[in-house]
């Protein structure tokens, strides 16, 4: 009796001590637990993205028009295109012959920019304006020195040959006289087109020389959107 009374004893002392050894599992987390929301405007990013710092790209909006790398202050070299717009009127003929055409309705169109750029074969100047017309114009070679109009002074481009463009009703100025193209000179440098000046802008007349590097064929082009005349002179 007493033996069995020990055995019992020592039985219940053994369970009651596995009892403290045991360890208690951590809690579970839920499966169901919502993802956080990655912010806005964000690319979400894995594996090796995750360690790679997303790379910006810059593309050109408008690759039709591209007046600031061939400005008439950039760089030789630059190309301006100004393709892509919508012809009011194109007279793609190469020629060294007068190109003319007359309009005279007022009032003035005001001449916004001058730039010009290379492209293989040719050399381009774009005459920007104001609005949705075209002044008139006249363009020739001309004999040097040719002659400011207001001061009469005698101005000789570089190279061999000078390529007038005369615009009327025009004017290259604000109605508070402020110039719409600050510089009376540009020096691009190009294959055909060494030099820009305008010779006269007064009593809606505007005109520039192009100094050449020959007596080189040239077209005109009328674009739109914005309107601008086209001057391409060949290599």
């Amino acid at each position: 009796m007493r033996l069995r009374q020990g055995l019992c004893v020592l039985g219940l002392a053994g369970g009651l001590l596995g009892a403290g050894c045991e360890k208690p599992e951590p809690p579970t987390v839920p499966m169901d637990v919502p993802a956080v929301t990655p912010p806005t405007n964000t690319v979400p990013r894995e594996g090796t993205a995750a360690a790679t710092p997303p790379v910006h790209r810059v593309l050109a909006v408008d690759a039709g028009l591209q007046p600031a790398p061939g400005s008439a202050t950039a760089p030789p070299g630059s190309a301006v295109t100004d393709a892509g717009s919508s012809p009011l009127a194109a007279d793609s003929a190469w020629t060294t012959d007068v190109v003319e055409k007359k309009r005279g309705e007022p009032p003035s169109i005001t001449l916004r920019s001058v730039r010009t750029g290379t492209h293989p074969g040719y050399d381009r100047t774009v005459f920007e304006f104001e609005g949705p017309r075209l002044p008139g114009y006249h363009l020739a070679y001309v004999k040097t020195p040719v002659q400011e109009c207001g001061s009469g002074n005698d101005v000789t481009p570089p190279g061999k040959a000078a390529l007038e463009v005369r615009f009327t009703l025009a004017q290259a100025h604000t109605d508070e006289g402020q110039a719409t193209v600050a510089q009376r000179t540009f020096k691009p440098a190009l294959p055909s087109v060494l030099e820009l000046t305008r010779l006269c802008d007064f009593e809606g007349e505007v005109t520039w020389v192009l100094g050449t590097t020959r007596r080189a064929p040239f077209r005109v082009l009328e674009l739109r959107e914005p309107t601008r005349l086209v001057l391409d002179v060949q290599h």
